[in-house]
């Protein structure tokens, strides 16, 4: 399930990276480039801070190789994606859910305290976001009021909660993994944001 999940995250961000470059109409080796940086640059930035090095892409090809299937899928079916924005939407929630697991698995897997694994969750989920934003000159969405890194925050309280249940492995990741996408779905729906500041 796990290895699973990670597959399935790392393909939704290649595509949320993709759909974002080709709104800014970038040619296919930018697009390519958004898509790859988008779906590995926050366990990049986890791996790199944790010590784990060579960083995991690069130690197994089949991630690569999901990131280059996730781009060409964009790109062949993106008249299917007419409401561009929904579907960058939905593939960034997805992998939002994903990868707030993969890092608190990482945090655990070398025995750092339940506070850092939340740390590095949320760095997983959301650095790949920051870097696409930054590079395709938007406001990354875990700066503007949107509640986004919040969510993955709350999936990793989630998720310790779940874990004193000693509940099986799988339905954990599942359990947490839906909790954080559906609180993203309901926060757009009812449009729930956080307070902004004022230089006033």
């Amino acid at each position: 399930m796990f290895h699973l999940l990670d597959i399935i995250g790392t393909m939704a961000f290649a595509m949320s990276g993709a759909l974002t470059a080709m709104h800014k109409k970038l040619d296919p080796f930018g697009v390519f480039i958004i898509a790859f940086v988008t779906a590995v640059g926050g366990g990049t930035l986890r791996d790199v801070l944790i010590g784990r090095t060579p960083v995991g892409w690069m130690k197994d090809l089949q991630y690569v190789y999901v990131i280059i299937l996730g781009f060409l899928l964009a790109i062949l079916f993106r008249k299917k994606f007419d409401k561009l924005r929904t579907s960058l939407f939905l593939f960034d929630t997805i992998g939002l859910g994903v990868f707030t697991l993969i890092g608190l698995e990482k945090g655990i897997s070398i025995g750092l305290h339940p506070v850092i694994c939340i740390a590095l969750g949320t760095m997983t989920a959301c650095f790949g976001g920051v870097i696409r934003d930054i590079l395709c000159t938007e406001i990354p969405t875990i700066f503007r009021r949107e509640i986004y890194a919040t969510i993955c925050i709350f999936g990793g309280i989630v998720f310790f909660a779940l874990k004193g249940l000693n509940l099986d492995n799988d339905i954990l990741y599942l359990l947490t993994s839906i909790v954080i996408i559906t609180v993203r779905l309901m926060a757009v729906k009812f449009k729930w944001y956080l307070p902004a500041f004022s230089h006033k």
